[in-house]
């Protein structure tokens, strides 16, 4: 997979996902993101798609944004992602603050960021 579909794919995730929370929060998403990939030796398209891992990819009808801007701004918080240390404590995993996902009690809390909390193996 090439530069620019890892980022495409990494941009639509944090689109889906955390468009509304501070940057902080997006780029915390983006790590898990690219964790996962790392750890998996797995493209960032395969993460993102794979079943039941990130809610927009089922719940969704269509994966096209349909905030431009936003979007954008999601693209530059991606790339920047990209080429940045991970502060995340390798964090794979994440959930909204007000959801109480039943694997969240076998994994290693990790920090809060945005309305997220995040999570390790």
């Amino acid at each position: 997979m090439s530069f620019l579909e890892g980022l495409l794919w990494l941009t639509l995730n944090i689109y889906h996902e955390a468009r509304s929370e501070p940057q902080i929060g997006q780029l915390a998403v983006a790590h898990v993101t690219l964790n996962r990939a790392n750890q998996g030796n797995q493209t960032v398209e395969q993460v993102v798609t794979a079943p039941r891992q990130f809610s927009w990819t089922f719940l969704q009808k269509s994966y096209m944004p349909t905030e431009t801007d936003v979007f954008m701004d999601c693209m530059q918080t991606a790339m920047k992602a990209m080429i940045s240390r991970d502060f995340t404590k390798g964090a794979t995993f994440y959930h909204r603050h007000d959801v109480r996902p039943k694997w969240a009690g076998s994994k290693t809390y990790v920090a809060k960021y945005g309305d997220h909390l995040f999570y390790r193996n």
